[in-house]
């Protein structure tokens, strides 16, 4: 069976996912490399692991979660559905199971607030894991903070982190910002639609889905 690592040493994947990366820095948008690509993959796949699913079914989370933004490489518009195709490519021919390349195509093209929907547990997952991932590490240059809002907001989480209760079923985005840089609402601002999919998300997977900034419960 393909695993993540598999994954991860692909010459195709490697040149798509960084290419996909210098395009959105040209175009001014935040880290989407390697760093981002790992943690959703761990945190897609955490969740999953948390709340007991099949193994192989939170493998293929975090390879969805890998790859979910290579469809960058050809546009940010539509990356979603793009990058699902780009995955099917890569994955046949790497021979994965059919019913497993379905899958992971289901999820990357359904990831974006937009226009995505939690129709599937991988699906879920992986929308959970991508909006959680707000952190200062993402802001390219500090340039920016002081007109760009999604830097500033970026910038001012010093911390933040997804934690999975199976007994209670909730799953809970803790968030520590520096109201210095960025008040709260701005947080709401920018976010407001991708804590909606990640409720709808959450769900689906039979949860609860919970925020917590600065040690305050918002949802």
């Amino acid at each position: 069976m393909v695993t993540l690592n598999d994954i991860k040493k692909d010459l195709l994947v490697i040149s798509y996912r960084k290419k996909a990366d210098e395009y959105l820095e040209r175009i001014g948008y935040t880290e989407h490399g390697d760093r981002h690509s790992n943690v959703v993959a761990k945190n897609a796949s955490n969740i999953l692991c948390k709340l007991d699913r099949p193994e192989r079914e939170a493998e293929l989370a975090g390879i969805a979660g890998y790859l979910h933004d290579i469809g960058n490489v050809v546009s940010r518009e539509d990356h979603a559905q793009t990058g699902a195709i780009l995955a099917e490519k890569i994955l046949s021919r790497l021979d994965m199971d059919i019913d497993e390349i379905s899958e992971v195509m289901m999820a990357i093209g359904n990831h974006e607030e937009a226009d995505g929907y939690p129709v599937s547990d991988v699906t879920a997952a992986l929308i959970i894991a991508d909006k959680a991932d707000v952190h200062r590490s993402r802001v390219r240059t500090l340039e920016f903070i002081k007109f760009d809002i999604h830097d500033r907001v970026n910038y001012a989480a010093k911390k933040s982190f997804l934690k999975v209760n199976s007994e209670n079923r909730t799953i809970t985005l803790n968030i520590e910002i520096d109201t210095k840089i960025s008040p709260v609402m701005e947080y709401f601002e920018i976010f407001l639609s991708r804590m909606v999919i990640s409720r709808r998300a959450a769900e689906f997977l039979g949860c609860t889905f919970e925020l917590i900034i600065n040690g305050t419960k918002i949802i």
